[in-house]
């Protein structure tokens, strides 16, 4: 983790601060911005591992912000708000950010979120040579690259939308609550709230994987249970 690059965007020079002292104690290069177009220079010049970006820029949202760099970059994205709204977070989760942190937050919070991230991001490379590949009837998961494959073609996830997904065809016949996803995938314990983040992700997810919007194929929902991949197109796989 040491070396590992952090932007911090934030208009508030004190919040800045605060979260590079506490990242940096840890080992980390912090870059700091107060807006979306110095935050937009220096991603491209620095290339940092991860992002953590307030919602309420001077020149502009943290929203349209977080859309622009998930043009080009796939780095993991944390938001921060004051806004507490259960719409806010959706639509920050549902833009492609990783997740949502509100104000006033405790910095070694935010510590652990941000080491958990950067580990899901990095995909346990390290320990991983050998190339792994899921399949599925149409969708093809190549865990080592982090690659994924509908019908031939790529699909962009997210770094949880990817974690999710693997969770899921790794274990198809297990079923996991929003909450036992949100702690493989975030790699921190669950908080209230933290279910509602699960079922945004499963829901972009789908828009991204499942053709037919009204009868999902590959991820099934047990209502007041959880979540589990569709066991059944593995064991029709292996007949084939």
């Amino acid at each position: 983790m040491y070396n590992k690059k952090i932007l911090i965007v934030d208009d508030e020079k004190t919040i800045n601060d605060v979260i590079s002292e506490y990242l940096e104690k840890e080992g980390y290069k912090t870059f700091s911005a107060p807006d979306g177009r110095t935050a937009m220079k220096i991603l491209k010049s620095e290339k940092p591992d991860l992002i953590i970006l307030d919602i309420m820029l001077p020149d502009i949202s943290g929203i349209d912000l977080c859309l622009e760099i998930r043009k080009h970059w796939n780095t993991p994205i944390l938001f921060l708000s004051c806004k507490a709204e259960e719409i806010d977070k959706i639509v920050a989760l549902s833009v492609g950010g990783d997740d949502y942190v509100t104000k006033p937050f405790l910095p070694g919070e935010l510590v652990a979120r941000v080491k958990a991230h950067l580990r899901r991001s990095q995909g346990d490379i390290s320990r991983e040579f050998e190339e792994v590949i899921l399949e599925a009837p149409g969708l093809t998961v190549n865990v080592t690259s982090r690659e994924v494959f509908l019908d031939g073609m790529p699909v962009s996830l997210t770094a949880k939308e990817f974690d999710i997904l693997c969770l899921l065809m790794k274990n198809p016949r297990r079923i996991y609550s929003a909450i036992q996803i949100f702690e493989h995938a975030w790699g921190v314990d669950s908080m209230t709230g933290d279910n509602k983040t699960v079922m945004v992700y499963i829901s972009t997810l789908r828009k991204k994987i499942e053709n037919n919007k009204n009868d999902y194929k590959y991820i099934l929902s047990l209502r007041g249970i959880g979540y589990k991949f569709n066991h059944q197109l593995l064991e029709n796989k292996k007949e084939d």
